[in-house]
């Protein structure tokens, strides 16, 4: 008698899958612009590019204070007759200084000397405690601080673990200096701009170290370079179709604290490049605000919020004449619609802009930030970004 004996379903053995023998290449796509490229001379340092089409005799104004202005001659002198005085107090390529100032023409001249030295500049809010000024003047191990006197209280005996001021930097102060201190005159008016010696300057070497804390933590130092400040000034103000339509005609009110990289790169750098005045005040007040835009005819205006509701609901602005403002930026933070529109019923003749600003002037996907630490010293960190999306901060008004 026969048998049977059943077996189990043989399972189907899984498919290999299947692998191409040869991989397909990774595809780009790159979305081009209707409009003409804008030119990036982002091989110049500068200094050569904010003054490059200036002429020896341009007597067009530069910089307006109070009762002081200077012509883009003056100016474009000015800043190398300091820097042939910062190099006879010893600063050399390389080295940096400390800007302790409010907004005044000596800033305009001692940033753009230390960048015809080849020098890097770090900007510092002068109402900084002494604490929070050492340890910035430590972490960018500056060599010098110019300020004003009234600040230099700030710079005595700020304890032993602390440089001396007189023994260990120099202080130079752009009105009458206290004791152990030196007079601005001792970088613009005793030295020759002839002895400034042309110094070799990479695109890469750093020309800014401004510090902000960003949204969290400590303030850290942030090193600009040469090249990533004038692509973000060309993207601005250059090429046919700029972001900034600034010309030779324009009055750009500077009432931001140039210490903050918005003031600095976005108001004073763009109106030298294109050839447009500045109105330096060294604080926002509202009736010398107004009587100052009426008086010179200011054309542009870079302002934050909260000098938007001073201009939007102060009943002194009816008192002045503000017809010459036709363009108001807005940066910082956001700028609400009922702000705005209230503005608007006072400056009908204007238009209006909020501004995102960054080193490549993009509202393209902040993921595409290339940072890398570049040294670590106690808690402060200096980060090296060539193309680094900044926000400007509050102004302290």
């Amino acid at each position: 008698m026969l048998s049977t004996v059943e077996t189990p379903p043989q399972k189907p053995e899984p498919s290999s899958p299947v692998v191409p023998s040869i991989l397909a290449p990774p595809q780009s796509h790159i979305f081009t612009s209707k409009l003409p490229p804008i030119p990036i001379p982002n091989h110049l340092p500068l200094h050569t590019y904010c003054f490059q089409d200036l002429s020896h005799d341009d007597n067009r104004t530069c910089l307006i204070a109070g009762a002081r202005t200077f012509s883009f001659a003056q100016t474009h002198l000015l800043c190398r007759k300091v820097a042939s005085g910062l190099s006879k107090q010893g600063i050399r390529k390389g080295d940096v200084i400390m800007v302790l100032l409010q907004n005044c023409p000596e800033f305009v001249f001692s940033f753009m000397g230390a960048s015809i030295l080849g020098a890097a500049t770090t900007t510092a809010n002068p109402f900084y405690t002494t604490a929070e000024i050492f340890k910035q003047f430590q972490a960018s191990e500056a060599k010098l601080i110019i300020t004003q006197s009234q600040y230099v209280d700030k710079l005595r005996d700020p304890g032993e673990d602390y440089p001396k001021l007189g023994e260990d930097f120099t202080v130079i102060t752009v009105d009458d200096p206290p004791e152990k201190c030196l007079h601005f005159s001792v970088l613009s008016e005793e030295a020759d701009e002839l002895e400034s010696s042309k110094v070799s300057i990479d695109p890469n070497d750093p020309v800014a170290l401004p510090f902000s804390s960003g949204t969290t933590g400590l303030p850290k130092g942030v090193i600009l370079t040469h090249k990533s400040l004038i692509t973000s000034v060309a993207q601005q103000v250059d090429g046919d179709n700029p972001n900034l339509h600034l010309t030779t005609e324009d009055v750009v009110l500077c009432v931001l604290p140039l210490f903050h990289i918005f003031s600095l790169n976005s108001v004073l750098m763009c109106a030298l490049r294109a050839g447009a005045a500045v109105l330096l005040m060294p604080k926002f007040e509202i009736g010398a605000l107004l009587e100052q835009i009426q008086r010179h005819r200011v054309s542009v205006a870079a302002v934050v919020p909260p000098l938007v509701l001073a201009l939007a609901k102060n009943p002194m602005v009816d008192s002045f004449d503000l017809s010459s403002i036709r363009a108001v930026l807005s940066g910082a933070a956001p700028l609400g619609k009922e702000l705005e529109n209230a503005l608007r019923t006072r400056l009908p003749q204007a238009i209006f802009g909020q501004v995102i600003f960054s080193t490549v002037y993009t509202h393209s996907n902040p993921n595409s930030l290339r940072l890398k630490n570049e040294k670590e010293k106690g808690n402060s960190r200096l980060e090296r970004g060539e193309w680094l999306v900044w926000k400007c901060m509050k102004a302290c008004i």
